[in-house]
């Protein structure tokens, strides 16, 4: 999505070391294509965790893209945001093209030479298109809030960290406004999201430690 803006800090360098630490090696020995999708609720540093892990991957010599699961939404930020106060019930699984983003990362496995995907254009509240030439690239980040249910994937990491925690790194983005609808929104998506953590392979703590899921 282009537009985000990200604020990094030391806590999301901790956590993308952790996960690099657990799989580097494996993806290096390996040298076939990987998946990893970074899931977790609004704020809790998904973009930003999966930044820092894309340059530790980059350090370690193995050529990695960021997908994000914000461009795969049916309705762009601005208008998506509006489709939710017309309905709350509109907020869940239904919104993201799961599918799409599924099938997008099934032609990366496949050797497939073009990939064509969705982008949010997040100031113009637009979404178009973008061509992915993939050739030399062995790892996908897939980051996002429902990305651990992904089929296609070899890695889910699940970042552990509730709407109450994600609460002063959601004012500092202020990308959306913080209100008691906002909130209404985030315990519904919470309610989602925390069901998705037994699928996890890697969990990031709630104070970014990083360990494998039992």
């Amino acid at each position: 999505m282009r537009g985000d803006k990200l604020i990094i800090r030391e806590e999301h360098t901790k956590a993308a070391q952790g996960v690099a630490g657990l799989l580097l090696t494996q993806i290096i020995d390996n040298r076939r294509k990987f998946i990893i999708t970074i899931a977790g609720e609004s704020g809790s540093g998904k973009s930003e965790i999966a930044a820092v892990l894309s340059e530790f991957l980059t350090k370690g010599g193995v050529k990695n893209i960021i997908f994000q699961q914000d461009d795969y939404f049916l309705y762009p930020p601005k208008t998506n945001a509006e489709m939710r106060r017309k309905d709350i019930t509109h907020v869940g699984l239904s919104e993201v093209r799961l599918e799409v983003l599924d099938q997008n990362l099934f032609d990366f496995l496949e050797g497939k030479e073009n990939i064509d995907k969705p982008l949010v254009i997040f100031d113009d509240d637009l979404i178009t298109e973008e061509t992915i030439k993939p050739e030399g690239i062995q790892v996908i980040i897939v980051e996002g809030t429902y990305t651990t249910i992904l089929k296609n994937a070899h890695s889910h990491v699940f970042i552990d960290r509730t709407n109450v925690d994600t609460r002063k790194a959601r004012m500092l983005r202020s990308r959306e406004e913080q209100d008691g609808f906002l909130e209404e929104i985030l315990e519904i998506e919470h309610r989602i999201i925390s069901s998705h953590k037994p699928k996890a392979d890697i969990i990031v703590t709630r104070n970014y430690d990083v360990i494998m899921a039992t």
